[in-house]
Formats: C-alpha cells, sequence, structure tokens
C-alpha cells in the first residue's frame, strides 16, 4: 500500500466537503484547506462558513480564505504547505499556473460530469436540463484552461427520470469521493494515464441565473419538466398569475393542448397548464411566503381555476 499523501484541498459547497472527508477518511494527511470567504447566508444574511470551511475546523485542519490567488502572498500559506497534491473541486477560483506548478504531483480536479461534455460551473444542472442518459465524475489533471486538462479517471452514473439537481448532486458527491481516493492511491506509482480530452464533444455549462428561472409556456412540456428538475433547489421555475409568483417544482408530461400558458384543469391531482407542445401537471406549488405544496393543498389555499393564464414572470424566493 502506498504512503499517505500530503493533500492540500480547494473546494467550497457540500460536493467539495464530501471529497474532502473521502481523503480524510482515507488516512491521507490535509495541512492546508483553501475555501472562500465567508458569504453572507440566510433571511438574516449572516456571514456563513463554507460546507468545506464547516468540516475543515472541525478536523482541526487549518484553512486559508484568499480572495484571489495572483500574487505571492496570496499562495504563501499554500506554499508553505509544500503539499504532495492539490485537490480541487467546486472552488470557485481559476488557478494561475503559479499554483499549478507547486505541488510535485500536479492539481488533479474533481468535475461533476463525463468531460468533455460540460465543461465550467453548471453541469448537474445542464446535464438535466438537456435530458442526457447519464453523466458522471472525471478526475482532471489540471492545466490554466477551463475543465479542459487530461483525464486521469472517469466513472459514469445514470441520471434517473426522478433526478432533481439535489439528488443526482448527492449521488455525484459521493461517486467523487471514491475516484478521488481512487485516484490518489495510484498517482504516486504512475498508475493513472493521462488521456487527452477529445476535440468533438464539448460542451459548456454556463453558471445558472434567476433569469432562467421564468416559464416561457411556449416551450414543449418535456423541456419545462426537465427544467424544473434541474432548477431544484436553485433557483427554481416560476411564473404569475394574477400577480403571484408561483413556483412549480414538480410535474408530469401529459397529452393536452390548448393556449400556452392556459390552464386546464386544477384539482387534486394536479394544475394543467398548455405548453407550446403537450401540457404539464404541475403536482408540487409554491407561492411567496409559504412552502412547497401539493397540488390539492396548494389549491386550498390559492384558488386556480380553468381558463386562467399563466403569464411569465420573475423569479422571486417564495
Amino acid at each position: 500500500m502506498n504512503p499517505p499523501l500530503r493533500v492540500a484541498f480547494a473546494g467550497t459547497p457540500e460536493f467539495a466537503a464530501r471529497a474532502l472527508e473521502s481523503i480524510l477518511d482515507a488516512g491521507h494527511a490535509v495541512p492546508l484547506v483553501l475555501t472562500q470567504p465567508d458569504r453572507p447566508a440566510g433571511r438574516g444574511m449572516k456571514l456563513t462558513a463554507s460546507p468545506v470551511k464547516q468540516l475543515a475546523l472541525a478536523r482541526g485542519i487549518e484553512v486559508d480564505q484568499p480572495e484571489k490567488l495572483r500574487t505571492d502572498e496570496q499562495r504563501a500559506r499554500l506554499a508553505t504547505c509544500a503539499p504532495d497534491v492539490l485537490v480541487v473541486a467546486a472552488y470557485g477560483l481559476i488557478l494561475p499556473q503559479a499554483v499549478l506548478d507547486l505541488p510535485r504531483l500536479g492539481c488533479l480536479n474533481i468535475h461533476a460530469s463525463l468531460l468533455p461534455r460540460w465543461r465550467g460551473a453548471a453541469p448537474i444542472h445542464r446535464a438535466i436540463e438537456a435530458g442526457d442518459a447519464e453523466t458522471g465524475i472525471t478526475i482532471m489533471q489540471m492545466d490554466a484552461g477551463l475543465d479542459t486538462g487530461p483525464m486521469l479517471l472517469k466513472r459514469a452514473l445514470p441520471i434517473l427520470p426522478s433526478d432533481t439537481t439535489a439528488t443526482l448532486h448527492d449521488r455525484l458527491a459521493a461517486l467523487g469521493g471514491e475516484c478521488i481516493v481512487e485516484a490518489l492511491a495510484a498517482l504516486p506509482a504512475g498508475g493513472l494515464v493521462a488521456t487527452p480530452q477529445p476535440k468533438a464533444g464539448v460542451t459548456y455549462a454556463a453558471k445558472i441565473g434567476r433569469a432562467e428561472a421564468t416559464i416561457d409556456w411556449t416551450r414543449p412540456a418535456v423541456d419545462l419538466e426537465r427544467a424544473m428538475r434541474a432548477f431544484d433547489p436553485f433557483p427554481g421555475l416560476a411564473s404569475t398569475l394574477r400577480d403571484t409568483v408561483i413556483k412549480f417544482w414538480s410535474a408530469q408530461v401529459v397529452v393536452a393542448a390548448g393556449e400556452p400558458g392556459t390552464v386546464l384543469a386544477a384539482d387534486e391531482d394536479g394544475v394543467v397548464v398548455a405548453c407550446g407542445q403537450g401540457a404539464l401537471r404541475c403536482t408540487l406549488l409554491q407561492r411567496p411566503g409559504s412552502r412547497r405544496l401539493p397540488a390539492g393543498e396548494f389549491l386550498r389555499g390559492f384558488a386556480v381555476c380553468v381558463g386562467e393564464r399563466f403569464s411569465s414572470g420573475a423569479a422571486q424566493a417564495a
């Protein structure tokens, strides 16, 4: 068995925390964790530590939170800890070449897609939104490009018809932890083959913006159903009825037709809304100040009548 490595770690959200936990549980020494500065969060907008920082502090690991890594001063703590390898997972900063050159075994990235498909910030959301049958984890040797480095290890995972970004995220996070432990075990002995990414099949997963949360009812129902799952838990899909912004969290495609946005049925089984092609039976809805509710319960607190028409509305917080 190979001796434990000195693994510096850079990551921020829960996806990265799961990987850090796996690395620690595998017995590797983690002398330093890099994560984003604390950000305001919650209704009180209180400064909150990232999931990675919370885990690192709980495990007694030194934490550094530089705004950037452009200067020698900003990189000083990373250089001082002299890691064998730097593992990066959803960190949120572009690493300059000076950082990539620091560890003797280089920098490994845990990316939540089967590269070269869905390079970029939101690979889980975009895979569901596009209707992909599978996704997975790629362990990549980092270079100066955006998710362009050679691939060291890939593992596929099916996307279930019921998957939301939340559920798929959790399965990919677990798989990412398994994959990085496997990669670190093989790294010192040269057991990983670096395979250049093919030029064919490159797609980019742009960051999810709130503007995308507005429902365009002229789109096909099948597209909107996928978007609904892709944007759960953030930012959700929203539309306006009688000046009230309503978020839609779950729906099934049904065979029905009407003017896009028109309510075709509203009962315990769901609110059926016509789309550009087909219709959606919306079964989990939410209005501002309330929680997500099954259709029947929602309708008892907010009447929706057949023939009414949803208009596009800004995706406001519900």
